[in-house]
């Protein structure tokens, strides 16, 4: 049978019919023929004939990170399939995959990928008409004609401007320019928000939230779950929600605190609790209000006072560390002892929505007399002047004593440690590749990255982020993708078009003509991690998974590393002193290096046995030895997970050893407790000038935040931009990834969710065209009226692939960070999950659904 990629790249066929058999092969049909010719076989047909299961990729950025199949015919995925490897089950569940990772296959064999190298029509060296940038017309060329015209930009930059002209993102491409001289990158706090610097100054250990909370048989234990922003039904649609079912059906009440009645409240029927974006922190000082003038020792213990004086600093008068104001504590805030203005139930309301004696409610639900699990998802935290909230929520832990024990943990549930704690029981081993050291120490904050290149100017704050910050100038003349849509999810989307117009050179590398590719010079196809080598992904914390070549590279596709190895042909450098061996090479290693925890739960030994016949096989280096499971055995399973059941010895309680004894089992933070007032917080984010915070929890009014919605805020007069934008996760994508696979788009068809009182206020009907406006930008899409967010709060889901009409300036796709601007807080924080909005109905043409519009699709 001929291939089907060889007969669609070489065959003479037109537009319609390339798409036709494109599709044919997504929808699970394959093609035979030669020559000129090509025909269609039913699904049934091709999968009866002889193929094979591979394990497939699933490396999308969702947490999830679920088991993924691929039935393999000649070259084409007719069928895909999840974890069967062991009969499912609470305690030994199966790693199944969600709608997004079944449509992969029409995701990587979609019509719209990127076929061969392209440029844009009217770029020439030094940018021609830069204004076209992402709107130009598309002109194919060769990958040799690509990586000259590449190079040589790359080398005019730096011979002209220095190195300090370049800025890139991608693992690969960075290793090329370190080696070429250096060049500037970005760091952020992208998903994280507030929770990727402040644990680690407040005392807790944090590694993406797994060590933060107990692990998922303990949490069957609690009698509450009080969830706050959290809605992995959405984000992370693997086993999270199955393992809250399980608390669930143990016995456990859950509480749900957030703007949106999401998907896992309404699966765990939990009480929902509105509350207005980037107010978290108001609503848990009113929270603290009442558990201190409620609280009484003899006959309503609602504080665990032994707790506070044991592993805390900071929450009163007495507890603070030397050199501090005692009066800066944090009860007498709360009291209003000192500044005359008691942060009561009432005071909260007024900021966060809650009715005050729900608030009143949700602080005796915390009482130290029951089992209690407060946990918080990052979204809460991606938000503005919110670098307090991490410490506000430890402190609420704290005052209630619900840290350290079994049934009881405060902390970030997210991602891959959603409803799951605990350091990982399986893991990869490294690459082996040597580091290429950047001799440059620039780098740019992902919520300023845009305003930087625009004003030739930025704020250094450190290679880490955390020094005091600094202002430099910047020239940059070269922008290169490879890696990240940055872009497209980066704070202040249209300031980043206008630096990506400003600019000389402008080349990324894609599947897809994505957003930084749409607004680049030069696109270069990459290929997907079903056309490489093999790899490793890792999810919850008791699995791994392996995962092997589905099918040869597709049309001109190459990796990234095969790409930068060119460059660095071009560049003047040897090939090995990039990579001294080869990617087949460096996913052998990490399989060498997998660990997998002893059954003792005490140590770790290596997971997968290695033979002579292996190494030869494999045709790579390496020494035999003894693991857990063979390599055949593991590349045909493609998964090891370790298999769990109540009393063994793999729990986790989060920050048990501390609890029980402070003294010899210290925290990370300065003083080694939790720290309620924290110096080292307050120093580095007031050393940042981007804005300033007390060393213990407050609410700062966010510059785009719920205050902002008022021109006078005193008579509570709203202002033009009245409401606020919410940018939850979406079934529909992964961040941005298979927001053009047809299948999701006519299955999720992205509107904008509007509260029903809110629209009828409008005039707005379910399926009525919106237009949203912000400070920053215009976004049109379809409305769904609903209950299930509060009033004055508007869900534009997060994600969508920008496409603004050019001749009104709106975007027509419902990309959420076309509303935001580039506006760091605190310590760097990007503040994109939400920002202050107006409504209202569309006048000019109503948008037609997605699933309708025209697909990417260049030959």
């Amino acid at each position: 049978m001929a291939s089907l990629f060889d007969s669609i790249t070489h065959s003479a066929m037109s537009r319609r019919r390339f798409i036709q058999a494109s599709a044919a092969a997504a929808a699970s049909l394959s093609l035979a023929g030669c020559g000129n010719s090509l025909t269609t076989a039913s699904a049934d047909k091709m999968t009866a004939q002889e193929g094979k299961w591979i394990t497939a990729a699933c490396w999308h950025n969702c947490g999830g990170r679920c088991l993924n199949k691929a039935y393999v015919v000649d070259g084409v995925v007719v069928r895909q399939k999840t974890d069967d490897t062991h009969p499912d089950s609470p305690d030994y569940f199966q790693q199944r995959a969600c709608l997004r990772g079944r449509a992969q296959r029409n995701q990587v064999f979609g019509a719209d990928r990127l076929k061969y190298p392209m440029k844009r029509k009217h770029w020439e060296p030094g940018g021609g008409d830069k204004s076209l940038r992402g709107r130009d017309e598309w002109v194919r060329i060769s990958w040799d004609e690509a990586l000259d015209l590449v190079a040589a930009e790359l080398k005019k930059a730096k011979e002209t401007y220095g190195n300090r002209s370049l800025f890139a993102c991608g693992t690969e491409v960075g290793r090329l320019l370190n080696l070429y001289g250096g060049h500037i990158t970005r760091w952020g706090t992208t998903s994280y928000g507030a929770w990727k610097f402040t644990p680690g100054k407040i005392g807790y250990s944090f590694n993406a939230g797994e060590e933060t909370i107990n692990d998922r048989i303990d949490l069957r234990g609690c009698e509450t779950i009080i969830l706050l922003g959290s809605n992995p039904a959405w984000s992370s649609a693997g086993s999270p929600s199955y393992h809250f079912l399980q608390m669930k059906q143990a016995g456990a009440k859950f509480i749900g605190i957030d703007p949106f009645y999401n998907d896992t409240y309404a699966l765990l029927e939990a009480d929902w609790i509105p509350t207005r974006p980037q107010t978290d922190v108001a609503l848990l000082t009113g929270v603290a209000y009442t558990l201190i003038t409620e609280d009484d020792p003899s006959t309503n213990p609602l504080i665990d006072w032994d707790f506070l004086k044991r592993c805390t600093i900071g929450f009163d008068g007495d507890s603070m560390p030397e050199g501090a104001d005692p009066k800066e504590n944090f009860k007498d805030y709360v009291l209003g002892t000192y500044d005359g203005v008691p942060k009561t139930p009432e005071w909260a309301a007024e900021i966060c929505g809650v009715e005050p004696n729900t608030i009143r409610s949700l602080a005796r639900q915390f009482t130290k007399t029951k089992k209690v699990a407060f946990l918080a998802g990052w979204a809460s935290a991606r938000n503005q002047n919110v670098d307090g909230l991490p410490q506000m929520i430890m402190t609420i832990g704290a005052m209630t004593g619900h840290i350290g024990k079994p049934g009881h943990c405060t902390g970030v549930s997210c991602h891959a440690g959603a409803g799951n704690g605990g350091d990982a029981l399986v893991s990869p081993g490294k690459d082996g590749l040597p580091g290429v050291k950047n001799p440059l120490d620039d780098v740019f904050n992902d919520a300023h990255i845009w305003r930087s290149i625009v004003d030739g100017k930025y704020v250094y704050m450190g290679p880490g982020g955390q020094d005091p910050g600094v202002e430099r100038d910047v020239d940059i003349h070269v922008i290169y993708h490879a890696g990240r849509a940055l872009l497209q999810t980066t704070d202040g989307m249209n300031l980043g078009i206008e630096a990506h117009r400003k600019v000389d050179f402008v080349v990324t590398h894609a599947q897809f003509l994505t957003t930084t590719a749409k607004y680049s010079d030069i696109v270069l196809p990459i290929n997907t991690e079903w056309e490489r080598v093999g790899g490793f992904l890792t999810g919850n914390r008791e699995m791994a998974i392996m995962y092997s070549q589905v099918t040869e590279s597709l049309y001109e596709a190459k990796s990234d590393q095969w790409i930068v190895t060119e460059l660095a042909k071009r560049l003047g450098f040897k090939p090995e002193e990039l990579y001294p061996f080869d990617e087949k090479q460096q996913f052998f290693n990490k399989i060498a290096g997998s660990k997998v925890v002893t059954p003792d739960g005490k140590d770790f030994e290596p997971l997968v046995t290695i033979t002579a016949a292996d190494i030869a096989q494999w045709g790579v280096q390496g020494t035999p030895q003894q693991g857990r499971i063979t390599l055949p055995e593991l590349q045909e399973k493609g998964i090891y997970q370790v298999e769990r059941y109540p009393g063994d010895n793999y729990g986790y309680i989060a920050c048990a050893d501390f609890v029980t004894d402070p003294e010899k089992n210290p925290l990370p933070s300065e003083s080694g407790k939790f720290e309620i007032y924290c110096r080292s917080l307050a120093e580095v984010i007031n050393g940042t000038g981007f804005s300033k915070i007390k060393p213990i929890p407050t609410h700062i009014p966010a510059p785009d935040g719920y205050e902002s919605t008022f021109k006078d805020w005193g008579n509570k007069v709203k202002g033009d931009y009245p409401y606020q934008v919410l940018n939850p996760h979406y079934l529909r994508r992964s961040h941005t990834v298979f927001d053009n696979v047809q299948w999701l788009r006519e299955t999720w068809p992205n509107p904008v969710f509007i509260n029903t009182k809110d629209a009828e206020s409008k005039g707005i009907m379910d399926g009525d065209t919106v237009l949203l406006t912000s400070r920053h930008g215009k976004t049109l899409r379809r409305a769904c009226l609903t209950e299930r967010f509060m009033p004055g709060v508007i869900g534009l889901p997060h994600g969508a692939w920008v496409d603004i009409d050019e001749k009104t300036g709106i975007d027509t796709a419902g990309a959420d960070n076309i509303l935001c601007g580039s506006v760091p807080t605190g310590q760097g924080v990007s503040g994109w999950n939400t920002c202050a909005v107006n409504m209202e109905k569309y006048a000019g043409a109503p948008l037609i659904p997605d699933i309708e519009k025209p697909q990417r699709i260049f030959f």
